[in-house]
């Protein structure tokens, strides 16, 4: 019987416990992205990066000319040729078909470590002022919701116009 007490006692302990702690947190939520975008650094990197992209751009175009002339070429000549002739330019080609698709796979990496590099300081002061914003509201945890499906949100707890606020940004 002092044991069913004792058990029956920590039981009771630990609910309240828990009720308690769930009273403390406050969860608000920001669409992380539009606040980034609302800022006007946004536009700057937005530019660079336009740029930086255009050079791949560039010359992907060209290495695909490149690829479609010699393709054209080798369709309209491949009956005249030998066999030995047509087996190189086949192997031509395909090695500059993997060269296109190698570039390609290379510019993609460059331009997202160069959007990564770009974004970051404009992310880092978002952040910041995030949190700043939810230390002064009693936030205890904030919910991106440009990325996460909230099915039911009180306006109230929608950070985004305190952050902007917060940042400078009508």
């Amino acid at each position: 019987m002092k044991n069913l007490f004792k058990v029956a006692l920590v039981a009771i302990v630990m609910l309240l416990a828990g009720n308690f702690a769930q009273a403390q947190s406050k969860i608000g939520y920001v669409n992380f992205g539009e606040v980034v975008r609302a800022m006007p650094e946004f536009k700057t990197m937005q530019t660079a990066l336009d740029s930086y992209q255009k050079q791949f751009a560039d010359q992907f175009t060209v290495m695909s000319n490149e690829y479609q002339a010699k393709g054209a070429d080798f369709q309209k000549n491949a009956a005249a040729m030998t066999d030995a002739v047509r087996a190189a330019k086949q192997t031509e080609l395909q090695d500059l078909q993997k060269r296109i698709q190698d570039y390609q796979t290379d510019a993609q990496q460059k331009i997202e470590a160069k959007s990564n590099e770009l974004s970051k300081p404009l992310v880092d002061k978002a952040r910041a002022a995030l949190s700043e914003v939810a230390k002064e509201k009693g936030y205890t945890y904030v919910l991106d919701s440009g990325t996460t499906n909230l099915l039911v949100s009180p306006d109230a707890d929608d950070l985004a116009a305190a952050v902007k606020t917060k940042l400078g940004l009508k």
